[in-house]
């Protein structure tokens, strides 16, 4: 499998798992809100009860998946910045403690899964947290810094935090009579709500600016003369060989 067909594991993941998992949970979150609403006026609801736990159940699919494809999107691009800087021989001692580091993420991740105390769901979140911002640090990774306020890195790594959180406060959302990490939940996660409506945007924007391995050469060319910003016209180099 070439390296542009795994960059595609990434929208694809999206599209296919991670955006319909976000419209199911949105729609058993509604369902949860509305019968406890009802119930609360002494109301019958013909909403089922299992709407909650299906809803906290597809929330904690939802916190994989996400912080999921954000590890493969970083793998992608730190592991082919590594194979093409060839750092792994200037330095090896780096690409271990990055291997490390993506092993130490999904650990940390899996752990928080299993964790019922609150000082260790704490740990583990700020861990898995650290760790995706380490990662999402490194060279190779397309960040877009010149325009962050549109940057499909910003907002996926902002919504992947988010949902770390709210895997982590789950357990303070059922057992608080006073609502406060509950509507903590909801403010948080309208927020990440309209981040992912963000990353549809930009990500589609990325696809078009992150080129095929191929074209990657005469693309640098264009951004080194600045012709995105007047016209210019790059000439083929006979160095360059393209695929037949």
């Amino acid at each position: 499998m070439d390296r542009d067909t795994i960059l595609l594991l990434h929208p694809f993941i999206a599209v296919t798992v991670v955006f319909p998992l976000i419209g199911i949970v949105i729609n058993r979150a509604l369902q949860t809100r509305q019968r406890r609403l009802q119930v609360s006026t002494g109301a019958k609801s013909a909403i089922p009860p299992s709407a909650g736990p299906e809803h906290a159940q597809l929330g904690r699919w939802l916190t994989g998946s996400v912080v999921g494809i954000v590890l493969i999107a970083f793998a992608v691009d730190v592991f082919g910045h590594i194979v093409d800087k060839q750092v792994w021989v200037k330095n090896p001692f780096q690409v271990i403690l990055i291997s490390l580091v993506f092993i130490a993420a999904i650990g940390s991740l899996a752990l928080l899964y299993r964790a019922k105390a609150r000082l260790w769901r704490g740990v583990f979140a700020i861990l898995t947290s650290v760790a995706l911002i380490v990662l999402g640090s490194q060279d190779g990774i397309y960040r877009n810094d010149a325009q962050w306020y549109i940057s499909h890195y910003y907002y996926g790594i902002v919504a992947a935090l988010l949902m770390i959180f709210s895997l982590a406060i789950v357990r303070e959302i059922y057992q608080d009579r006073t609502h406060r990490w509950r509507n903590i939940h909801i403010v948080l996660n309208s927020i990440a709500l309209i981040l992912f409506v963000g990353q549809a945007f930009t990500g589609v924007k990325s696809l078009l600016e992150i080129p095929p391995v191929w074209q990657k050469p005469y693309v640098q060319k264009l951004y080194e003369q600045k012709c995105d910003k007047m016209p210019c016209t790059i000439q083929s180099d006979p160095a360059l060989k393209m695929p037949k």
